[in-house]
């Protein structure tokens, strides 16, 4: 595997590259999925906004369905985490912890890590009572209550925008000094959203469902569910090392269907400007599959190579259907 080139080597076996080696796959192209299982897909017991799953599905189990999927059509997964990369000789080189990998193109599907609150016990109600994200686990705190931790514009409208699914909405700074504007302070004031400027100290819970914070005074706000807008890590530095450009965020800057400013390079996913949702993730993971498809048969006409392959079809198979002069069956 060291020395095979593949035509697309996918660092990233979450949704977006799942996605794009399932296309890719299918076009009988050779496809490596390189995957250091850290996907944040994983982390969701019970998603409801994926297209075709009324009953919902588990985050690891939408990944793994994905997975055989591609591997059904000829996709190849490795585990592995790879720490640089180049390109050698029109081919990407990507060093890994376990060996080397070379492809033809290079889709980074690499992702981002949202950043839990720096409070003890809280990675524990991960999914299951502390979110990050309002539009696809808002529904489940319906009629909860419910705490945003955050001290900055985000935070405010993060709060308002619960408040469509609970009227029982509150925001903790957690001890930060309020840095949101002026309009965003009379919006609390005029939605009679209450805010708690208290450090917290611990979270509450019985298996991962929270039942209240501590703050260091010694009191308690009892709520059942928590969002926080500290912010994303994005898993750029594979990017960097290929010398794709990144956003003011760390983001990947892509054009149509993923293209990078490298040529042969890819991204798609989270650790693009992308809405970060998992069928987003998918969608975009298609587009850029296609786009990698298309660009190496454009290459192919170019290099000769669909010319060699079609040579050898000649030769060796019946490439035309026969003719004759038998009337064509009637069809009712």
């Amino acid at each position: 595997m060291d020395h095979k080139i593949w035509d697309a080597v996918i660092v990233g076996g979450g949704y977006a590259g799942t996605s794009a080696a399932i296309y890719i796959a299918r076009a009988t192209r050779s496809v490596l999925v390189l995957d250091a299982g850290q996907s944040i897909g994983a982390w969701e017991p019970k998603v409801e906004n994926f297209f075709g799953f009324p009953e919902s599905i588990s985050g690891k189990e939408l990944l793994d369905r994905g997975r055989l999927q591609a591997e059904k059509f000829g996709a190849k997964f490795v585990e592995d985490t790879i720490v640089d990369g180049m390109k050698e000789n029109e081919a990407f080189l990507l060093k890994g912890k376990k060996g080397d990998y070379r492809g033809s193109r290079c889709l980074l599907a690499t992702g981002a890590l949202h950043i839990p609150p720096d409070i003890p016990e809280v990675n524990s109600c991960l999914g299951v009572s502390m979110f990050f994200c309002k539009d696809c686990d808002g529904l489940k705190v319906r009629g909860k209550r419910v705490a945003v931790i955050g001290s900055n514009n985000d935070a405010v409208e993060y709060a308002l925008g619960l408040s469509l699914y609970s009227g029982c909405v509150v925001v903790l700074t957690n001890g930060k000094t309020a840095g949101w504007d002026d309009e965003h302070a009379k919006w609390l004031q005029r939605y009679e959203v209450s805010c708690h400027t208290e450090k917290i100290t611990e979270v509450c819970h019985d298996s991962g469902q929270i039942s209240c914070v501590r703050f260091e005074n010694g009191l308690c706000v009892e709520i059942e569910a928590l969002f926080t807008t500290r912010g994303d890590i994005f898993h750029n530095g594979l990017a960097r090392s290929l010398g794709a450009t990144l956003d003011e965020y760390g983001q990947i800057v892509t054009g149509s269907c993923g293209q990078t400013d490298i040529p042969g390079l890819f991204a798609a996913g989270c650790v693009t400007p992308a809405n970060c949702q998992m069928i987003v993730a998918a969608g975009e993971g298609a587009a850029a599959g296609q786009k990698i498809n298309r660009s190496l048969f454009e290459e192919s006409i170019v290099n000769g190579k669909l010319f060699d392959h079609r040579a050898v079809q000649i030769a060796r198979e019946q490439t035309e259907p026969c003719v004759t002069k038998q009337p064509a069956p009637n069809h009712k």
